[in-house]
């Protein structure tokens, strides 16, 4: 883990800092990789410091930019406050705060391990909320800032077969579009990121790369290079990675009867051959 030197406290501060979360991999990996282009410094948070210490290592030599790493297990309830409090002894001022980190599991709810479970509920909620709370104070404090939570096209429906992770990202839908309005009328705005399938590791690490879902996921650095945008610019929601059937079908999904839609979501969930 690197500490700051006084000469790279005042780059960081000259530059603008995003705090990604989950950024050892997929879209989390990509958004580091499209601030480190724009020139901006990064503090970069995982649990897998190997994976961390690599991206570190290929921004800071292609872009000439400050990378921090702090290695945390954000289901742990104490790490976002830890988190948070690193990076004030640091003095680092964080501009965009990117909640990405999360995951998934594929299976009936009761048959998967509660704790699992649990850990999805504290990651994929718990920490994104701390998070946001925590460096809001900040962001209010200098009446500017940009947040992007990554959400999903799940958030939108109910997932049999992923119970607990499509209700996880309804949650952060809800809560981002509520917190986006409730700074209305400051400097600060939220963006809320809903991809499809795209093609990173959660698929093989949920178990939906098994699955119709991700026959044709989308490009990741495609799905990244919209969020970010979207963040610039201040958008509120961003449905990202899908092609026009996929859009069309979601379009409807307010339309269709729960008991004729359910069972699609299901076989689309379903691992292929069971």
């Amino acid at each position: 883990m690197s500490d700051y030197s006084l000469n790279e406290t005042k780059t960081m501060e000259e530059k603008k800092v995003a705090l990604i979360t989950g950024a050892s991999a997929g879209l989390g990996k990509e958004l580091a990789r499209i601030h480190a282009e724009r020139g901006g410094d990064l503090v970069i948070v995982a649990r897998r410091e190997d994976k961390l210490i690599l991206l570190k290592d290929e921004l800071e030599k292609e872009h000439g930019i400050n990378v921090i790493i702090l290695v945390k297990d954000l289901s742990d309830p104490e790490a976002s406050k830890e988190v948070y409090q690193e990076v004030k002894q640091r003095g680092i001022q964080v501009d965009y705060l990117i909640n990405n980190a999360g995951f998934g599991e594929v299976g009936k709810f009761y048959e998967l391990e509660l704790t699992q479970q649990l850990n999805m509920i504290n990651l994929n909620i718990s920490a994104l909320t701390a998070l946001t709370h925590l460096f809001l104070q900040d962001f209010r404090e200098r009446n500017s800032g940009r947040i992007l939570n990554l959400s999903s096209i799940a958030s939108l429906l109910p997932g049999p077969l992923q119970a607990v992770y499509y209700a996880t990202k309804a949650y952060v839908t809800s809560f981002s579009n509520a917190v986006a309005e409730e700074l209305h009328d400051t400097a600060i705005t939220g963006t809320n990121l809903m991809p499809g399938a795209t093609a990173t590791e959660f698929a093989s690490l949920s178990g939906m790369d098994k699955t119709e879902l991700f026959d044709k996921p989308a490009d990741a650095r495609k799905v990244a290079e919209e969020g970010y945008k979207s963040m610039l610019k201040g958008k509120l929601d961003v449905l990202s990675g899908l092609t026009i059937a996929q859009r069309v079908m979601m379009s409807m999904v307010p339309l269709v009867p729960k008991k004729i839609l359910l069972p699609q979501v299901r076989k689309m969930q379903s691992i292929k051959g069971e």
